[in-house]
């Protein structure tokens, strides 16, 4: 397996990695360690933090996945620019330890409670605990904070959260949460054929209600939009294990499309973590934009492309990636060109049961997918 290590690149950051709570803690107290000997040498406090900023990111065809360059920010406590972020970064170096030494979890909500005063809004404490990851060399979820519960999974699918058996196709139509502790999820068992990975919670709801799965027998996921880490973590994982193809089915616009590339390739805020995050192989089912045509979607369920959306379009046709994949890049070109955008909900037009009863099972009979 290529591992970037063995690519051995030149100037790219080291990729961090899945640890216990004792290797946490060790790391946090041997970071403190340093920082109380430059004080003590009069230096003052300051932190060497991995940038995470877009340009400091690198797209690997070997990998499939962004990854961080090696450039580096000094957080310094004497610096009236830093001065905060350096009182937010010790603070959650604080937390982080507490929590690992007492092997408990927490949300990143609760995480921003504990000192209200200082972070002043969440976005600011999450933002420091992605620099702590980086500054630790650990996966965030190593750091025993999570997201609240957002991914939901239902199908064919069995497995051992923190010792209770669960059975997904128990679970009414409603799914089971993805558990934010993945590191719990054990004994995973499953006669399912595929994985589909939906964009939407109302289309989950339609398969879910449907149960798809037991006409077709998969694995239904969603991550309701931007997907959580918990449910890219899962994603994976299953995938993993199971070995079996995912396939996607996201809106025929430039945003369903980067959600996509999102599970796949890595967000960019994350990219730090990517190697734990992505999963790499997933088949583009649909709504594809040449889908638009072929399925004859009425013009009044196709919606304009705003200046945004070509844009972003645009954007992402420069991508290494889409440029890697001629099928995307076509699909792609041609929904720019055009400049429409359909959502899955436009299938419905044809009848509420169309998405379950004749778009996927044509699909997948006619191995349409990219």
């Amino acid at each position: 397996e290529v591992t970037l290590s063995s690519l051995n690149l030149q100037g790219v950051a080291r990729e961090v990695l899945d640890l216990g709570d004792d290797d946490v803690a060790e790391r946090v107290e041997q970071i403190l360690l340093s920082v109380a000997q430059t004080i003590l040498k009069g230096d003052g406090l300051s932190y060497t933090i991995p940038s995470r900023a877009s340009g400091n990111q690198l797209y690997i065809p070997e990998l499939d996945r962004i990854v961080l360059r090696d450039k580096v920010l000094m957080r310094q406590f004497g610096n009236t620019s830093t001065v905060r972020k350096c009182a937010i970064t010790t603070r959650i170096l604080e937390l982080v330890h507490e929590l690992c030494t007492k092997g408990i979890h927490t949300t990143k909500r609760d995480l921003f409670y504990t000192d209200v005063k200082l972070f002043k809004s969440q976005n600011e404490s999450d933002d420091v605990l992605d620099d702590v990851a980086c500054l630790v060399g650990s996966t965030r979820t190593s750091l025993n904070v999570v997201a609240s519960e957002k991914g939901v999974v239902i199908g064919r699918l069995q497995f051992v959260e923190a010792g209770d058996e669960i059975d997904c196709m128990r679970m009414g139509v409603g799914g089971k949460a993805i558990p934010p502790y993945i590191d719990r999820v054990s004994n995973i068992r499953s006669d399912a054929e595929f994985i589909l990975l939906v964009e939407k919670d109302a289309a989950f709801m339609r398969l879910a209600e449907d149960r798809f799965y037991n006409k077709f027998p998969c694995i239904i996921i969603t991550g309701k939009g931007q997907p959580d880490v918990a449910t890219r973590q899962f994603l994976r994982k299953i995938q993993r294990e199971l070995k079996i193809p995912i396939l996607g089915l996201f809106d025929s616009d430039p945003y369903g499309l980067k959600i996509l590339t999102v599970f796949m390739k890595g967000s960019k805020n994350m990219s730090y973590d990517s190697a734990n995050l992505t999963t790499p192989d997933i088949k583009w089912l649909g709504v594809r934009p040449s889908d638009i045509a072929r399925y004859r979607i009425p013009a009044e369920c196709r919606l304009e492309m705003t200046d945004h959306d070509i844009k972003t379009g645009k954007e992402l046709l420069e991508e290494e990636f889409v440029k890697n994949n001629p099928a995307w890049y076509r699909e792609l070109e041609t929904m720019v060109k055009r400049k429409e955008k359909a959502e899955i909900q436009a299938l419905s037009s044809f009848g509420l049961q169309y998405l379950t009863e004749v778009y996927l099972p044509q699909k997948l009979r006619d191995g349409d997918w990219i």
